[in-house]
């Protein structure tokens, strides 16, 4: 077994997920990547591979029950215990407008939870023990700019990415005695190379379109992609993924990164 530090990422797409997975590289860590589908693993593999970098893929959707527990547990077969996690995973459909917070019912707002909240909660469960006993490790949490911000058009959203971000700075607080970092990564913008700045340069234009792309990266956690985002908010993920790094160490607890301008 390597003795090497292991990084996982949940959520490994082109942008964001794999910026990251190359920057830990950077610092010897090896790497597990997951996402919902294994169609674009081996390109992902290969390139951190070329750079040196051990890694393995699993394929799985965190939010399916059992799912989860199944991914880390195939990661830790092969790469030894969990040191640090990013957790980053996307929506089915990025490119599905989310009804507005004026047309949101309860049932809206649990469902929106369920599908950003319950699996952060169910990671914590299943690597802070590990991690608090070591007295070492990092979780790091991304949520949307509706964190913080209020973005009625994202309806549900909203409230539940607010959700995610008070259960990460909560967690960052009751871990740290134990030598845990817990940090949160707000996203404002679209992310370069990732699917929904795909989607957009492709001439697939506002939300709520008919063709679905497989989004494993965080940036569409950001919103609805189209005319709700001003022109030029564009986020480099190389720089973002050393704001997850600062995030990881403990350099920091927070990084929002708003380039929206609001």
């Amino acid at each position: 077994m390597s003795t090497s530090p292991t990084l996982l990422v949940l959520g490994a797409g082109p942008g964001l997920g794999m910026s990251v997975a190359r920057r830990f590289g950077k610092e010897g860590y090896q790497v597990g990547l997951v996402s919902r589908s294994a169609d674009r693993h081996p390109g992902y593999l290969n390139d951190l591979r070329t750079s040196g970098v051990r890694a393995t893929a699993v394929a799985a959707d965190v939010r399916a029950p059992g799912e989860l527990r199944r991914a880390t547990d195939e990661i830790r077969a092969e790469l030894g215990p969990i040191d640090v996690v990013y957790h980053g995973p996307g929506a089915d459909n990025p490119a599905a407008a989310p009804i507005g917070i004026l047309e949101a019912g309860p049932d809206d707002v649990r469902a929106a939870a369920a599908q950003v909240v319950d699996p952060a909660v169910e990671l914590a469960g299943l690597v802070l023990p590990d991690m608090r006993e070591r007295g070492s490790g990092a979780i790091v949490y991304v949520s949307g700019l509706s964190a913080v911000v209020p973005l009625p058009f994202l309806g549900p959203f909203a409230p539940a990415s607010a959700a995610l971000r008070t259960y990460a700075l909560t967690l960052a607080e009751a871990a740290a005695p134990d030598g845990v970092h817990v940090g949160s990564l707000v996203i404002g913008g679209l992310i370069d190379r990732g699917d929904i700045h795909r989607l957009l340069t492709a001439g697939h234009g506002h939300a709520g379109g008919d063709r679905a792309v497989d989004a494993d990266d965080d940036d569409n956690l950001v919103g609805t992609p189209g005319s709700d985002l001003p022109p030029g908010a564009v986020l480099d993920p190389d720089d973002l993924a050393d704001s997850v790094w600062r995030l990881a160490t403990g350099a920091e607890r927070e990084v929002v990164a708003n380039a929206m301008g609001l």
